[in-house]
């Protein structure tokens, strides 16, 4: 595959589908393109014509184009060859693949180095792939996520870990912390809030039953699009999942008042039954779209522009510290007049910066709570140890969930 067909694949839409076990190295480091290559050609954006089926002349730039495509593949081959000479971070609890700082320092230096005419986002992805196939060499990682393919989630776990890993796709948030907690897979990948509908329930709950560690996090814009088999005035019926139903209620209000919408388990599955079913339409990614060959009627219909949902990983461990972090833990504090006033000015006083608070109601309890807080540091900084150990002491229960790298927001 040359470059310029690399280009126009990640130009058309880079996360169309998701690989799993190759075959060898070279199948991992050619940015797992065999995947994502099976696309319609009606949605690729080309410039071409009808006409210029004739064969490319081999000479000119057909003949630097290859020169360089040979370039690049020893260069790829080498850089890969000694990233596994020197094994990454990680140890048995913590294995390679945890969100490191040497990572974005690596998309930090390219991004700055790179002049166009690749966008940051092409690069990113490129390099994204690189590194992925690159750790796979030290050891392949699972993943578990919230499924099945193409869901929401699965193209969050793609962004973070790129496609040289076995993605477990399970049915519920709740199986993805056993997947976790048991040792069957390396990481999963939860939503754990939206920017819409607020905190995700399920996820904080099982952050109390099992001892997992968060130990990334992954913010995405999320972009709903419209799509059937059939034109727009002859739907009868709109699936999806009751998230992203809510977060496209005033478009649907507005444009399809008399279509019935249905809840599904998920966006994928809404996009199985609008191929399936006459007059259905589904609410999922255009990736869905394209893998179940549907018609894209509308885009980004989510009524808030700014929808964004932030996915934690969980793993094992938390993150080695890089200096740009937020630390998660949840505490339970006496139910008395100022008791948690006390509590949060342990944070104030160590100076510490609060940029997420929840509480969550307490199972078969009478008006307990716990509290769900992130905060700016790392749990090995001096000033979140002092500020846990004096928490420690006033807390009923008090438990680190983790720290990790602040993540940037994906488009």
């Amino acid at each position: 595959m040359t470059l310029s067909q690399v280009v126009d694949t990640h130009v058309s839409g880079e996360y169309k589908k998701a690989s799993h076990r190759s075959a060898n190295f070279e199948s991992r480091i050619d940015f797992k393109l065999p995947a994502i290559t099976a696309i319609p050609a009606s949605i690729i954006v080309t410039k071409r014509k009808a006409s210029d089926s004739q064969p490319v002349p081999t000479g000119g730039l057909s003949v630097q184009i290859a020169r360089i495509d040979r370039q690049l593949l020893k260069l790829l081959q080498e850089r890969a060859r000694l990233s596994a000479a020197r094994p990454l971070s990680g140890d048995a609890q913590s294995p390679p693949g945890v969100p490191a700082a040497e990572e974005e320092d690596v998309y930090a230096r390219v991004l700055g180095l790179s002049k166009g005419p690749l966008s940051r986002r092409c690069v990113r992805a490129i390099f994204r792939e690189l590194i992925s196939g690159c750790r796979a060499l030290v050891q392949e990682l699972r993943v578990a996520f919230l499924g099945p393919q193409l869901s929401f989630s699965h193209l969050a776990a793609i962004h973070r870990f790129g496609q040289s890993v076995e993605f477990v796709p399970v049915n519920t948030i709740a199986a993805v912390f056993e997947e976790v907690n048991r040792g069957h897979s390396h990481f999963g990948l939860v939503p754990i809030e939206n920017s819409t509908d607020g905190r995700i329930a399920d996820t904080l709950d099982m952050f109390t039953r099992l001892p997992v560690r968060m130990c990334g996090e992954v913010e995405m814009h999320i972009h709903h699009t419209l799509l059937a088999k059939c034109p727009r005035n002859e739907i009868q019926e709109v699936y999806s999942k009751p998230q992203a139903l809510s977060q496209c209620r005033n478009w649907l209000i507005k444009h399809l008042p008399a279509a019935r919408t249905i809840e599904v388990t998920s966006t994928s599955m809404a996009a199985q039954l609008a191929k399936e079913k006459p007059g259905a339409a589904a609410i999922a990614s255009v990736q869905a779209g394209v893998h179940y060959g549907l018609d894209v009627l509308a885009e980004r219909i989510e009524d808030n522009s700014s929808n964004i949902t932030r996915f934690a990983i969980i793993g094992a461990a938390s993150a080695p510290r890089s200096g740009n972090d937020r630390t998660a833990m949840l505490f339970q504090v006496e139910h008395r007049p100022g008791s948690l006033v006390d509590a949060l000015a342990i944070f104030r006083r160590n100076r510490l910066n609060m940029t997420w608070i929840e509480s969550f109601p307490i199972p078969e309890s009478n008006r307990k709570y716990w509290f769900f807080v992130e905060l700016e540091g790392h749990e090995s900084d001096s000033r979140v140890r002092r500020a846990v150990a004096t928490l420690g002491k006033k807390a009923v229960r008090l438990e680190i969930l983790g720290s990790f790298p602040i993540g940037e927001t994906l488009e």
